[in-house]
Order: C-alpha cells, then sequence, then structure tokens
C-alpha cells in the first residue's frame, strides 16, 4: 500500500512547490505597480531636479520587483520599468515635431529604449541565482546601454544611467572609469539595497554582502571627490557666448534659419557695445551656437564685421553649404582679421534630422522626408586650435556619446566648448538634460566646458561639474567668463573605452556562467524528484 501513496504524494508536493513560484493575481499585480512607479522615481532623478539619489531607490524597487522572478518574468518587468521611465524622460519629442505627427513617434522610441531594458531584466534573472548577485545584475543592466548607443539607427544613448549624476556622490567616478562606471555604481547600490531588505529578518552575516554593495559605491564616490582638481594648469582663457534666442515653434526652425542668423548677429553687436563701453572684459574666445547661420564656402562680409568688432577669434557654428557639395554641421574658426579658417564637421548625426536612415520606411510614417536631405558627417577629431588653444568642439548630440570628447581630450584639448541648437524642443527639459551630460563630461575629463546654446541654455561649468553661471531659455544673452585650461589626463582617459569593454565582457561572461548554473540547479531538483518518488 505503500507505493501508491508516495507515487501521489511526489506530484502533490510537486503542485505546491508550482504555487509557491507562480504568484497570484494580486501579487502579480503588486510586482507590477513596483515596477511601474521604480521606472517613474528613475526618471525623477534625471535634470532638471537635483534629485540624483532617486536613482539607487529607483533600481531597488526594480530589483524588489524581480526577485523570484524567471526570464520571461524579468522580459516584461524590464520593459515597464524602461517605459515608466523613457516616455516622460523623452517628452521632448512632442514638442519637436508638434500634433501633426500624433504621438508615434514618441511611443516607438521609448518603445524600442524600454526593450532595452527587458532584455536586461531577463538577463537578471539568469544571474540573479549567483553569488555576489547585486553585482552581477548591474554589470548585466550597464551593458544594455552599449548596444542601444549604436543600434537601431545609429543609436540613441540618452538615458544612460550616468546622465541621472550631474551632481552628488557618484559623479566623482566618472574621472575613474566614466559614464560606464558612474552607471554601475548606481545600479550596484540600488540592487545592493533591494538585496539588503530581503535579508532583513536572517542571520546578521547574510547582510554583509547586501550591505557591502548598497554603500561601497557611494562611499567609493565620496572617497574620489578629493581628487577632483579645479585648478588652471596651462593658464586661463576668458570666453564669451552668444546667445541669440530662436523663435519657439518646434519643427517649423527649418524655415527659420534667417531668423537665427539676425539674432545672433544681433546679439554679438550688443556684446560687442558693451566690450567696448567696459561692461564686460575683453573675450580672448567668442562662441556661437550650433547651426547660427549658413555657411556656403564663401565670402561673408557680415560676419567677418561682427567677429572683427567682437574683437576676438569666435567659432561660429554654421550649417556649411560648399557647391556642389553635401552640407555639414560645422563649427568654423573665425579670424577678426582673416575670416573663416579651420572646421570641425560633426560626426556623429542626428537620426531623422540631420540623416534618414531606411529612408524609404520612413517615408511612409514622416511626411516631412522628401524635403529633408542627409547631411555628410564628419570624420576627423572634434578640435580645433583656436585662441592659442586646442579645443574639443563635440556639437549638441554627441555630448552623448563617450568617444567624441574623449578623442579629442587624447588630441590635446585643453577645454571642451558644446555649441548646442535645442530651440527646436521648446520648454522642456531636453535642454537641462544635456546640460546634465556637459557636468558628467566636465568630470570625466577634467576639463571645464563652455555650453553655447541658440536659445538657452548656455552655461560656463567648472572641471569638478559646478556651474558657475548660466541663462535662461529663449532669452537673448550673454555670458562672459574666466576658464581654466587644463593638460591633466583622468584615469578614465586613459582607459578610454576599455572600462566599458570590461564591463560588457562581466557580463556576458555572468549571464554564461547563470545559465550553467541554472542547468545544474534544474537537472539536481529533477534527480531529487526522481530519487523522491522511488522511495
Amino acid at each position: 500500500m505503500a507505493a501508491p501513496v508516495t507515487a501521489s504524494g511526489a506530484p502533490a508536493r510537486e503542485k505546491r512547490n508550482r504555487e509557491r513560484i507562480r504568484p497570484s493575481w494580486r501579487g502579480w499585480l503588486l510586482r507590477l505597480l513596483l515596477t511601474a512607479a521604480s521606472g517613474y522615481v528613475f526618471y525623477l532623478s534625471f535634470a532638471p531636479r537635483p534629485l540624483w539619489w532617486l536613482a539607487p531607490l529607483a533600481f531597488a524597487g526594480f530589483g524588489l520587483a524581480l526577485r523570484g522572478r524567471r526570464l520571461w518574468g524579468g522580459l516584461g518587468y524590464g520593459f515597464v520599468f524602461g517605459l515608466a521611465m523613457y516616455l516622460p524622460l523623452l517628452i521632448w519629442l512632442q514638442d519637436f515635431l508638434g500634433a501633426d505627427f500624433g504621438p508615434w513617434p514618441w511611443l516607438a522610441l521609448s518603445a524600442t529604449l524600454a526593450a532595452y531594458l527587458g532584455v536586461g531584466g531577463a538577463l537578471c534573472t539568469l544571474v540573479a541565482r549567483l553569488p555576489g548577485a547585486p553585482a552581477w545584475m548591474a554589470l548585466v543592466i550597464i551593458a544594455t546601454e552599449t548596444p542601444r548607443t549604436w543600434w537601431p539607427l545609429g543609436g540613441f544613448p540618452w538615458g544612460r544611467v550616468a546622465f541621472s549624476q550631474p551632481e552628488g556622490a557618484f559623479l566623482s567616478l566618472a574621472s575613474i572609469g566614466g559614464a560606464p562606471l558612474v552607471g554601475f555604481a548606481v545600479v550596484l547600490s540600488g540592487f545592493g539595497l533591494a538585496a539588503l531588505l530581503t535579508r532583513l529578518n536572517r542571520p546578521r552575516h547574510t547582510l554583509i554582502a547586501p550591505a557591502a554593495a548598497t554603500l561601497v559605491p557611494v562611499l567609493a564616490g565620496l572617497a574620489a571627490w578629493p581628487t577632483i582638481a579645479t585648478a588652471a594648469e596651462g593658464g586661463t582663457l576668458t570666453v564669451a557666448t552668444v546667445q541669440g534666442n530662436a523663435p519657439n515653434v518646434g519643427l517649423a526652425l527649418l524655415n527659420e534659419s534667417a531668423t537665427l542668423r539676425t539674432n545672433h548677429l544681433r546679439q554679438s553687436e550688443q556684446l560687442a557695445a558693451e566690450i567696448r563701453a567696459g561692461a564686460q572684459p575683453e573675450p580672448d574666445l567668442v562662441i556661437w551656437p550650433e547651426t547660427a547661420t549658413d555657411s556656403f564656402g564663401r565670402a561673408d562680409p557680415v560676419l567677418n564685421q561682427a567677429v572683427a568688432d567682437l574683437g576676438a577669434p569666435t567659432l561660429v557654428g554654421a550649417r556649411f553649404r560648399p557647391p556642389g557639395g553635401q552640407a555639414q554641421n560645422v563649427e568654423i574658426v573665425w579670424d577678426p582679421q582673416t575670416g573663416p579658417g579651420a572646421r570641425y564637421a560633426k560626426q556623429q548625426l542626428v537620426p531623422f534630422a540631420e540623416f534618414v536612415p531606411a529612408r524609404a520606411i520612413a517615408e511612409w510614417v514622416t511626411p516631412f522626408v522628401d524635403d529633408t536631405s542627409d547631411m555628410l558627417p564628419g570624420s576627423a577629431p572634434s578640435v580645433l586650435d583656436v585662441a592659442g588653444t586646442r579645443v574639443a568642439t563635440p556639437i549638441c548630440y554627441e555630448i552623448a556619446y563617450d568617444y567624441v570628447s574623449r578623442d579629442a581630450v587624447d588630441y590635446g584639448a585643453q577645454l571642451i566648448v558644446l555649441p548646442t541648437n535645442n530651440a527646436w524642443f521648446g520648454k522642456s527639459e531636453m535642454s537641462y538634460q544635456q546640460l546634465a551630460m556637459a557636468r558628467l563630461r566636465a568630470v570625466e575629463h577634467s576639463r571645464a566646458v563652455v555650453v553655447s546654446a541658440t536659445s538657452g541654455v548656455s552655461a560656463m561649468i567648472a572641471p569638478d561639474g559646478t556651474i558657475t553661471a548660466s541663462t535662461s531659455e529663449f532669452t537673448a544673452a550673454s555670458l562672459v567668463g574666466r576658464v581654466p585650461l587644463r593638460d591633466t589626463t583622468t584615469l578614465s582617459d586613459r582607459l578610454g573605452a576599455w572600462t566599458e569593454y570590461g564591463l560588457v565582457s562581466a557580463a556576458l561572461a555572468g549571464v554564461l556562467i547563470g545559465l550553467g548554473y541554472g542547468r545544474r540547479t534544474r537537472r539536481a531538483s529533477a534527480d531529487d524528484t526522481r530519487a523522491t518518488g522511488a522511495e
């Protein structure tokens, strides 16, 4: 009589185990709400709010939602987490495109980026069983940022974890390992906190590892702050920005190039008058923002006179249209005596704005494609020699890409200048999100950064990421100030992309180990079940 009882007992035990693993609909709903709330909290950590400390708390909530989940559950929760973050973060796309296009481009881009976090959530479930799980999970999340920087359609690095940290405890780590290390530290601290919360009722010795994962990244960031130097090493430069302002018309700004030029000529005239009157110091270098004028590769007497009146070499942001050639987005060195000289052409063009990928498909959903010709990307590093100084000149969108500023510093740039045109995006958070990236780059490369925007926010940033002066949005204004020139390269500069490659390699190794560990666990469970059934 014993055999039938045992035979029926094993399936009953398996059924109870499945019931424990399979959450009730209430538990599923609570996890879903926790995930969505955590994603929105992550969004709140981004500029213009100075709430950098919300980012690790967001990943703590995400880590709790992933606890005990399997692959497909992790995929779904990761996607929801990403969607709850990207939808509000990228709402400025609606200001750009306007009502004519509807919400579809905004929704599609948000969903595409959220899918990367979905994959990250799925892979987290594979490494969550490993010793030191918070570190493996953090590696996986940061590893997903690398492919989305390049794919699809040229990639879109907006919303990287590190870009939520323009100030606070973690920022100093940018000088050691750049944006990848900052992001890893934030996520590790969050996942460590999640693990710590789940073990509060366990023996004290089991709390050591998750407590270390929570606190060590914060303490490491605080310990690195004394190494962040701001003093001039190669002298100082008096720099002026010209913010001419632009009409707040979104996509219709395509037809306002004459207005942009007129506004910046007018503001240059105003700045020149203030310099002559002694109200502003004489600058060594003047910066016009991105695409503030058109340049056709020939004489421009009006611009020549404007620069001569300023009395200083000027970096002019222009849409360069050579006769018979392909247009480029450039910064031109304009000398007060000799006129236009060397120029840098933007390497990392903006999809659907400066070039149209998959044009045949894009024509189905974007009616302005026929009126948009592809610009020609540059191939040289973003460095220009001007005012006796080698200057890095990443243009607008390029500040989101690690390699652009890093290559320029490797070529000896002592100062970073960021010309940008964010007037397309209205009075949204976009300009402040980009400003946060510039602050991160300042610490990453130990360089002052000068942001020159058409309509704001223009700013001067010290090498420790501090904003020393800034303008408002949609105003005509100028900034004049002294900035330090620095020669020291940070450990982040010397390591270059190897920090990122190392983190990605470690994440891949963790996933492979997790797959092997999962197979062994399932095999052992199956053997145990068969042994129990045979008793």
